[in-house]
């Protein structure tokens, strides 16, 4: 067990483990061969366990009254689960008993008396592997930036694990700034920038004035309309409510080529996509919802960094990429289906981008953290929850992403075919994730089970994707 000194829970942490909200990171690793319940033991007790203390601790309350997390010694046996389905069936089989117990598993919390992460071994083929490698985490632990960090501690290179892995740029607009620092930078940098400079001080004050006060809004006083996408139960407190998964991938080539022929970025690209494919599926389960008021919650790294540091480097206190959460919601209006043959698809992408880079000449993030701070330190941890949760809650879509390598890597000398993640417990009823991975860029849509058709959505967003691919000027 790693000792850990009286480490006060981050604000996040307390607003995303708290009785009003409660998130947890199911990440998946789809593996060539099954998976051996005996390298995982020994691989969670010398590789997993040592990233970060959170994961051998529990939270408790301080004497103080303050939140902490309380070092313990770990039962990997009630941490490691491996369920039993029929033998001798089809792959195809294996695919609906994976997507049942996903379901039944975002439907449950994380025991509160133990630490807060689970992995489950699926032993059984499916259609697209040999077997399944299934982590769930609470998001109190950290954000995605962080337990994609602490993933790859566990992974190497499956053709020399001697080398070092790789990403793709996601987000950057300089075709040579290959670092996540360049759309950090992008994102988050241009607005200390933009103010430095003397001739882009108002903008930066109108942007920022009006960004903070749409937000502030969205979050207090309006929310979408009730749509397919929606649900009227989106509207009451929060609960776990089981979830349908479905995914599809796309070429990082091909979206590369739509992204130089307009001069947007990757990220802005495959969210365009995604909204054009919500679009599609709202008037396609309901004709005339394709106008209805939608709101995409964008989630934002806030961190300045050049790429994925080690985890010893990311847990060091005075780094600016410290371990744990540290993200922002960027609301973005999903464009509205006008009704007739003229509209362009890429005005869906182009859409985005504005958004995007009007966030640059902006503090309206930096506000929006102040504006929690305040709620926290006047009303409490509870209150800054609920109002966390009601910015979820307005929205129609959450759309969040991390960048993955650009290589095969291994896990135990097992090699992955494929990755994907989603997150639960969240009040509303779809979600949207993407990682990267071999050269390919993978979404995966988890909607409140019985009221999204994930499926449908899926092959709406592929439509979009062909749609905005064959309409790229040339």
């Amino acid at each position: 067990m790693i000792e850990l000194k009286a480490e006060a829970v981050s604000p996040n942490g307390l607003y995303l483990n708290s009785s009003i909200l409660s998130l947890h990171i199911v990440a998946v690793l789809e593996t060539e061969m099954p998976f051996d319940d005996c390298q995982a033991a020994l691989l969670i007790k010398s590789v997993f366990l040592p990233i970060n203390p959170r994961f051998s601790s529990i939270m408790v309350t301080g004497p103080n009254g303050e939140k902490q997390w309380k070092g313990v010694e770990v039962n990997l046996r009630k941490h490691i689960h491996t369920p039993i389905f029929p033998g001798g069936e089809s792959p195809e089989f294996y695919d609906e008993c994976l997507a049942d117990y996903l379901s039944e598993l975002s439907a449950e919390e994380l025991p509160s008396s133990q630490p807060l992460w689970e992995i489950h071994i699926v032993k059984y083929p499916t259609v697209t592997a040999a077997g399944s490698i299934v982590f769930k985490l609470h998001h109190a632990l950290g954000d995605g930036y962080s337990l994609m960090g602490a993933l790859l501690s566990c992974l190497e290179r499956a053709d020399d694990p001697s080398l070092p892995l790789t990403f793709p740029a996601l987000c950057s607009l300089d075709a040579k700034d290959n670092s996540v620092a360049g759309c950090i930078n992008v994102l988050m940098n241009g607005a200390v920038l933009g103010v430095k400079r003397a001739g882009k001080v108002f903008s930066a004050a109108c942007n920022t004035m009006s960004d903070f006060c749409f937000s502030l809004i969205m979050s207090t006083l309006v929310e979408d309309d009730v749509s397919p996408l929606r649900s009227e139960s989106s509207a009451v407190a929060t609960e776990f409510r089981p979830v349908s998964i479905a995914g599809t991938a796309f070429s990082l080539d091909q979206i590369r080529e739509i992204k130089s022929r307009i001069g947007a970025t990757i990220n802005d690209v495959i969210t365009g996509v995604i909204f054009l494919g919500a679009r599609l599926y709202m008037e396609e389960m309901e004709p005339g919802s394709g106008d209805a008021s939608a709101t995409a919650l964008v989630l934002l790294n806030t961190r300045m960094v050049g790429g994925y540091t080690s985890i010893q480097e990311m847990a060091k206190p005075d780094r600016n990429s410290t371990w744990g959460n540290r993200f922002a919601f960027l609301h973005v209006p999903i464009p509205k289906l006008q009704g007739n043959q003229d509209q362009d698809p890429l005005e869906f992408i182009r859409k985005a981008r504005r958004i995007i880079l009007k966030r640059r000449n902006s503090l309206a993030v930096y506000l929006t953290g102040k504006t929690l701070d305040l709620i926290r330190k006047t009303r409490g941890p509870e209150a800054a929850a609920g109002y966390v949760s009601r910015t979820i809650r307005s929205a129609s879509l959450v759309i969040s992403n991390v960048i993955g390598p650009m290589e095969k890597v291994s896990v135990a000398k097992q090699p992955v075919k494929g990755m994907y993640f989603f997150v639960t417990g969240k009040p509303q009823s779809v979600g949207a994730s993407v990682v990267s991975y071999m050269g390919n860029l993978r979404v995966t849509v988890g909607a409140e089970k019985g009221i999204v058709d994930t499926n449908k959505f899926i092959s709406c967003i592929e439509t979009a994707f062909e749609i905005i691919l064959h309409s790229s000027p040339t």
